[in-house]
């Protein structure tokens, strides 16, 4: 009898989404408050990264508009060169994101491995890459954020864009103006303010590009001021070496990328078509652009799968140091939304379950919306807490509308959001099937990485700002 009382309740694979639905593996990486592990759906038995995110420190960082308007980005975008959301879901303590699973590394860590890569392997990536932008921008979707560390390889060698915690929709008639995603990499309207859109992921995108082929930034300054200067001034150079490593059609193209007049940057055309200009360029001339989508062009770079590279320390801070280790936990029954704060009512109502074997994504872009955003959130009038409620909740329809400037978000902080799985190789890790990890915590600014980082290259810390 008392066995029978103990036995665990089955599982309804046919109702939302929920953490019982996964079986929970390594503890990967984490953030201010935030952490990411591998797991493993139950039923299909399919691997993915689950970063979850504790509630009560989101909200004492002030990042609850923030959370969930990366979530709702995340819904709307299904692409094979992006990381994609597959499910959503919350319980009493945390939100889930439940992402896909690379298990090839980023790019970064290649680029500290090995060094600078063949001009073959760039242009491979930056194809891959370009259209993926192409696809976010057919979205009205601006990534800002886009390096190394934020372009993840699967185990073929095929390049992912991740980290959409500052992506925001944009919008032709309304420019953004915050100053938004890392220094180095930021394009020069960015740092005047004077309003910007799309063309900056082309921008970044040449920044990497370059960086990847030389090993080396081509604006760069000791301070933030010097950086900035070089970025708005001074003329593209190109190391001595670099007509063997990189071809007259390569540095055109990365020149292309790197215009200062957004409007004449390759991949960008005011009114659409920029990325045809990329299609038609002698760069990618032998470029079969219908067999990369389906990713049937054989990667010139395959990460090595037989190398384990993942920090432990994770994993053993999680069993000895932690308080309250993740588990799944049933809900609480009969909650009453009145007698939560603001935030945390904010969560519940707005970080809405996902499950994209069931859920048709759809879009928040609303490019006629004006100052009203967030009056059709039905609250019970008469309250503080019901007020301050559908502020945070207009809040989000601001992050999310268009052309949103700096100064009605920039009080929402984004510290410690950037908690993104990360697997790099593989390796004799029994828990997954004899693929080994390596994850890297991406914390929001990622200071103490960066500093070390930007010491080696002779650059400042990267910024990260809200929009």
């Amino acid at each position: 009898m008392g066995a029978a009382c103990c036995k665990p309740e089955a599982i309804d694979f046919e109702g939302e989404v929920n953490l019982f639905h996964f079986y929970l593996l390594r503890s990967v990486g984490k953030g201010a408050f935030g952490k990411v592990r591998v797991v493993q759906h139950k039923h299909s038995k399919t691997l993915y990264a689950l970063k979850y995110i504790n509630k009560p420190k989101c909200v004492k960082m002030k990042a609850v508009a923030n959370i969930i308007q990366e979530r709702r980005l995340l819904e709307e975008i299904d692409h094979p060169f992006v990381v994609n959301l597959r499910h959503a879901f919350q319980d009493d303590e945390n939100c889930f994101f439940v992402l896909d699973l690379m298990l090839g590394g980023d790019l970064r860590f290649h680029l500290d491995r090995a060094g600078a890569m063949s001009e073959e392997v760039v242009r491979f990536y930056v194809a891959e890459i370009a259209m993926a932008i192409d696809y976010l921008h057919s979205k009205r979707i601006v990534h800002r954020d886009l390096k190394p560390d934020n372009i993840l390889l699967d185990e073929k060698g095929h390049a992912h864009i991740t980290d959409f915690n500052i992506a925001v929709h944009f919008s032709e008639r309304r420019l953004l103006t915050g100053v938004a995603g890392s220094m180095a990499y930021m394009a020069p309207e960015v740092l005047t303010k004077r309003g910007y859109s799309a063309p900056v992921d082309f921008w970044s995108l040449g920044i990497l590009a370059y960086e990847l082929l030389f090993g080396k930034r081509p604006f760069r300054g000791r301070t933030n001021t010097a950086l900035t200067n070089s970025i708005l001034n001074e003329h593209l150079l190109w190391p001595d070496d670099a007509p063997g490593k990189c071809s007259s059609d390569g540095m055109h193209a990365i020149k292309s990328f790197l215009d200062r007049d957004p409007n004449k940057r390759l991949g960008y055309r005011p009114g659409g078509g920029g990325f045809e200009d990329i299609k038609a360029h002698a760069w990618f001339r032998n470029i079969d652009w219908d067999q990369l989508y389906k990713k049937e062009v054989v990667p010139p770079f395959e990460p090595d799968s037989k190398r384990a590279n993942f920090d432990a320390t994770h994993e053993l801070e999680e069993l000895l140091l932690e308080e309250n280790p993740l588990k799944a936990r049933k809900r609480k029954e009969g909650q009453d939304l009145e007698m939560m704060t603001p935030e945390m009512r904010m969560m519940e109502e707005h970080f809405k379950v996902f499950d994209y074997t069931k859920t048709q994504r759809r879009s928040y872009y609303h490019p006629t919306a004006s100052g009203t955003a967030g009056a059709n959130h039905t609250t019970s009038s008469g309250t503080t807490a019901t007020a301050v409620s559908s502020h945070l909740s207009a809040k989000v329809a601001e992050v999310s509308r268009p052309g949103t400037p700096s100064d009605r978000t920039g009080v929402i902080s984004k510290t410690g959001l950037d908690v993104e799985a990360q697997i790099l190789d593989g390796g004799g890790m029994a828990n997954l099937g004899g693929r080994g990890l390596r994850v890297s915590s991406q914390l929001d600014g990622r200071q103490d990485s960066l500093e070390q980082r930007s010491n080696t290259l002779n650059q400042p810390t990267p910024l990260r700002q809200s929009s």
